[in-house]
């Protein structure tokens, strides 16, 4: 028999060991102290796999299973004195008949087969499933000996999770298709495994067609990396080929595999390993034949494999082996770069703490622009900006600071400066007047709650507590942001009549009264833009607990305090920039750009929009939108490779001051105007793309074109990902602004997650591998766009339309233009309306300025937002417009409005 020896490419191992000797051995898994090794072999007059296992210095074997049946899948529970393993041997004493291969290379699922456990000798044989059917394929996880394994008990071959003695048993997958194979990382926290996904109808009744018959086709499996109770499952691989025993590396991030990738023919099998997130695929091992099951022991140290490397010519035995694992080798030929690698650079790049959060006016923000200017450099786009270059740049208001004239005075006594801050969205001027304490300015009818309740507060000063009461009432974290919100308790004094607002932090006893009771620690004040610019109509000011003490008593007990606050506020202003950047078509140009779209800021430090608003650091946004840029550049990178076949020029937008109220692309809508935005055939935006959970991937804005579904369909079949295609062409991200200006939109979206702006949005959460897949679905479909001589622009109608954000009771049907109108001039531009909702059925129009509704002043987007949240489905007020510069009152009956997703 040759030695075995290691081929000079296979940088990864060291001092090679092979620990058997002819015969099939397979599937050895390390005990938990690192000595011994169970594994399945059939040699002699075996007719199937029967249960071993061994020491590993010395060498020695045992076996384990009775002889009796078929045996697999065998591994240690923690103390290494008992194994699992599955078993056939209640069907009969005899193998079980081998697959039917007339109908191609098929594996066998025995319904006798369950999942039984012994002591380490083989004794004590208990039985640990006893569901009907296929239970087989069990691993352990080590910090509580619970075993993973595949069962068909429901129907389709799905992993469960169960507890070391075969109680509680809980599914963990759910899609058609098989799932098997899984391992434990070390601290039990994630699984990986192999899964099929059939796609077609044809691929799903084949697939069922075998299972019932007992069988599966292993020839297309990739690898799966979720929770380990089954969520958040990822698909990070898309080779198109038989990839399975994946084992994490000791590291957590890397995980081993086998498969037959790269081979045209299928039967060549190797080691290969690949992050967690698909990128960074390498070959470990390159032998021919069979090399595959990859184990890591314990400490990291040792890789256990199977191998057939020496094997005699035509002798086909499988054998185990041991090597020492090389971490600090380099790959002795590096594959070609894929575009998960790609992706991951770009995310890791703009997800850097370094970057700032890429909030506005941030040094953070202006690099990543930079970033990706440089970056279109180099993919060859044309630059498409102002004047020649990428960039087009336009104004935001990046800091709210008090001007000399800022004064609060309380009781005739001047406060100052450092025991108060003005809010950025403070009215200015002066206001005089006694003093009224309204609670914590909280009003709701729907809770009961009325602070303003026997109160005139009309031509007076208000002070309200920060925060909401400690109660009940308000335990939920959405009523604490809602009714917590400063820009509310502002709007809700100035709509009854109040001249200023003071807020203090300084919490009301709990009642009854507690003996002793203390008030908590008093909160930082909050920044003069924390909370944004635009004027609320009133001055506003938060003053510290220690300037109002004095007074309290007075306010408390009803006795008359004066007051006067003046307000003075100085904007900063900074150029933000779009960098945008075009790519021509080929021969043959069709007319009409399609542009594609990614908005590139976040929120910097946090501030008002943050959902983790204690932590003052980095929200780095890797998936928003980290991830949509990343996309926006491969994108660029593979149509700029295929120019030849492209029809329509593309103009590659990446925006600033998204996270602003989607400035960047409204800027660029406006500036282009009417007849600059008909020359846009189509417009595809990519936000939050970096989740691609379950292979499921949501296209928003389907309806806005007649033919966007077969494209769709198409570029989603390619690249085998399941696509959720619906909805009209508004929402709260870039794509928005283009369908109210007439041009069918796309808009890519992975879905929502817990890190959604939080600090915790992170580069290490962005599934790389989904993300190629995700722009490689987009490419296909700007490529498809160049057999379409045109789209038809739908409007679509909603009977419960959505077009106004955070809006949970009434709903007007008007899409705002978030960017606001020049000059500091008072109310809400439209960028569009719904059609069939309140505003466009009342005859309200895009470009018209709503500066009225009823008796409530809308100054800006956020006092729409409030007008709604106090009105009710089909009440009728009457809306003052200005259109050409002329007022025009309409009467609207508002429609229902559901609560945004």
């Amino acid at each position: 028999m040759p030695k075995a020896t290691l081929l000079p490419e296979e940088v990864r191992l060291a001092e090679l060991r092979q620990l058997t000797f002819g015969g099939e051995n397979a599937e050895a898994y390390w005990s938990f102290d690192g000595k011994q090794l169970s594994f399945q072999a059939k040699r002699g007059e075996m007719g199937c796999d029967r249960i071993f296992r061994m020491t590993v210095d010395p060498v020695a074997e045992t076996q384990v299973s009775s002889g009796q049946g078929a045996t697999t899948c065998a591994h240690f529970l923690p103390g290494d004195q008992e194994l699992i393993f599955a078993s056939t041997h209640l069907g009969g004493e005899a193998c079980p008949p081998k697959p039917d291969r007339s109908m191609g290379y098929v594996w066998a699922l025995y319904d006798s087969y369950d999942v039984f456990k012994s002591r380490a000798d083989g004794s004590g044989l208990t039985r640990l499933t006893e569901a009907p059917g296929y239970d087989a394929e069990g691993t352990v996880c080590a910090k509580d000996g619970s075993i993973i394994f595949t069962s068909v008990r429901d129907g389709d071959l799905e992993l469960y999770r169960m507890d070391r003695d075969g109680s509680n048993v809980r599914r963990l997958t759910h899609a058609p298709g098989y799932d098997g194979g899984a391992f434990f990382n070390a601290d039990c926290s994630k699984i990986v495994w192999r899964a099929s996904r059939p796609r077609s109808d044809k691929e799903l009744q084949d697939y069922q067609g075998l299972l019932a018959r007992g069988l599966v086709r292993p020839s297309k499996l990739e690898l799966y990396v979720a929770n380990a109770d089954g969520s958040e499952a990822k698909q990070i691989t898309w080779l198109n080929a038989a990839s399975f025993a994946p084992f994490f590396h000791p590291n957590g991030k890397r995980i081993l595999f086998s498969t037959n990738y790269g081979d045209p023919k299928g039967r060549e099998f190797d080691i290969w390993a690949v992050n967690i997130d698909g990128s960074n695929l390498e070959r470990i091992t390159h032998a021919p034949g069979f090399d595959g099951f990859p184990m890591f022991s314990p400490d990291g140290q040792w890789l256990v494999f199977s191998s057939n490397r020496a094997t005699a010519p035509g002798q086909g035995d499988t054998n185990i082996f041991l090597a020492r694992w090389v971490e600090s080798a380099k790959p002795s030929a590096a594959l070609p770069e894929t575009a998960a690698d790609r992706t991951a650079k770009d995310v890791a790049f703009l997800a850097a703490p370094e970057r700032e959060g890429r909030g506005i006016g941030t040094p953070g923000l202006e690099a990543a622009g930079a970033y990706v200017e440089t970056r279109f450099k180099e993919l060859g786009l044309k630059p498409a900006g102002d004047q020649g270059s990428f960039r087009q740049a336009f104004p935001v208001t990046t800091s709210v600071r008090s001007g000399p004239k800022t004064q609060v005075k309380l009781g005739g006594a001047l406060l100052p400066s450092e025991s108060y801050t003005v809010l950025g969205f403070s009215g200015q001027g002066a206001a005089q007047g006694q003093l009224v304490l309204a609670g914590y300015g909280i009003v709701e009818p729907s809770l009961k709650v009325d602070d303003y309740a026997k109160r005139d507060v009309k031509g007076k000063i208000v002070v309200v507590r920060r925060f909401v009461p400690d109660t009940a009432t308000f335990s939920e974290t959405e009523k604490q942001r809602r009714y917590g919100d400063l820009r509310y308790k502002a709007w809700t004094a100035r709509e009854r009549g109040a001249k200023a607002l003071v807020i203090v932090d300084w919490p009301e006893q709990p009642s009854p009264p507690v003996k002793d009771w203390q008030m908590p620690s008093e909160a930082a004040l909050p920044g003069s833009f924390s909370e944004g610019a635009g004027d609320v109509g009133i001055p506003v000011v938060v003053v510290k607990r220690a300037a109002l003490e004095p007074h309290m008593s007075k306010l408390t007990g009803g006795k008359r305090l004066d007051a006067s606050v003046e307000v003075q506020l100085e904007f900063e202003k900074s150029q933000a920039f779009n960098v945008a950047g075009m790519l021509e078509a080929g021969e043959g140009k069709l007319p009409g750009t399609i542009v594609i779209g990614a908005h590139y800021d976040h929120l910097g430090y946090g501030g008002r929009d943050s959902l983790a608003p204690d932590k003052q650091e980095p929200h780095v946004g890797a998936d928003d939108n980290a991830s949509g840029v990343a996309a926006l550049l491969e994108i660029a990178r593979q149509l700029a490779e295929n120019r030849a076949g492209l029809k329509r020029d593309v103009l590659f937008l990446a925006f600033s001051g998204e996270e602003a109220g989607v400035l960047g692309s409204s800027f660029f809508t406006r500036q282009r105007g009417d007849a600059g935005m008909k020359q846009i055939a189509a417009m595809l935006n990519l936000d939050m793309v970096g989740r691609l959970r379950g292979n499921k991937l949501s296209v928003l804005g389907a309806e806005s074109a007649a033919e966007w579904i077969p494209l769709i369909s198409a570029a989603c079949e390619k690249a085998r990902v399941e696509c959720a295609s619906s909805g009209d062409g508004y929402g709260p991200s870039d794509h928005s602004p283009f369908y109210a200006a007439g041009v069918p939109v796309l808009h890519f979206f992975t879905g929502a997650h817990s890190d959604y702006h939080k600090p915790s949005d992170t580069a290490e959460g962005v599934n790389v591998a989904g993300l190629a897949q995700v722009a490689s679905i987009v490419s296909t479909i700007a490529q498809g766009l160049g057999t379409q001589s045109a789209l038809t622009y739908r409007q679509v109608p909603s009977p419960t339309p959505r077009g106004d954000l955070r809006s949970f009771n009434a709903s007007l049907g008007t899409v705002p233009d978030y960017a606001g109108l020049p000059n500091g001039q008072k109310g809400m531009l439209l960028a569009g309306v719904r059609p069939g909702g309140a505003a466009d059925v009342a005859g309200l129009r895009r470009g018209d300025v709503l500066i009225r509704l009823g008796k409530h002043v809308i100054g800006g987007v956020e006092d729409l937002m409030y007008v709604l949240n106090a009105s009710k489905p089909g009440e009728t007020i009457t809306a003052v417009v200005l259109r050409e510069g002329k007022e025009l009152k309409l009467d609207v009956t508002f429609q229902e409005s559901k609560r945004p997703r």
